[in-house]
């Protein structure tokens, strides 16, 4: 089931966005500026996200879906409205979507918006490499990183204690996390 009120465009793709990594370019992916024939595709990947939390809602799948597309749409225009600023990424391998990437670049420090991938994608590396490289980048600027992680997401969690987050704030269902480059406050 398609959301009946159309949802807003994404912004033009900024021209100074986050190249893909080296790393990740060598294994056939690629970011790109999301565009607007992509969300049905992201509209999938929103659901994949929230799979395991639905499974044991006894709703028929359309209501499920129903509820998935709802939520994907206020998602996305809350994206757009609170990060208009940010890259809005797509994540490709040999031109097939595999995920997103959504980063704010600003002082004082750099915010992953959203990082998602498809289940088929997950466990490869591809956060770790997006991640790396965002926070080689924040630290060229003498920036930091934040996030927010679901409380229940312990293995999106791990990797971001793996890459040096650390907890800031605890505030039930998310928690805020920030990575600082070494010597900075």
């Amino acid at each position: 089931m398609q959301a009946t009120s159309p949802l807003p465009p994404f912004p033009q793709g900024r021209d100074d966005r986050l190249a893909t990594p080296a790393l990740l370019s060598e294994r056939g992916f690629a970011l790109r500026p999301a565009r607007d024939d992509d969300l049905p595709w992201l509209r999938t990947l929103y659901a994949s996200t929230r799979a395991e939390e639905l499974a044991p809602v006894p709703w028929p799948d359309e209501a499920k879906r129903a509820f998935l597309d709802s939520q994907f749409a206020l998602q996305h225009q809350h994206y757009l409205h609170h990060y208009a600023d940010a890259d809005f990424l797509a994540i490709e391998r040999e031109g097939t979507p595999v995920g997103r990437y959504y980063l704010q670049r600003r002082a004082p420090d750099h915010l992953i918006v959203d990082i998602s991938l498809l289940p088929a994608a997950r466990g490869q590396g591809i956060a770790s490499a997006l991640i790396e490289h965002s926070q080689h980048d924040a630290a060229a600027l003498g920036r930091g990183l934040h996030l927010h992680v679901s409380s229940d997401n312990t293995q999106a969690q791990r990797l971001y204690q793996r890459l040096g987050f650390v907890l800031l704030e605890d505030g039930g269902a998310y928690r805020r996390l920030r990575w600082t480059p070494q010597g900075a406050l």
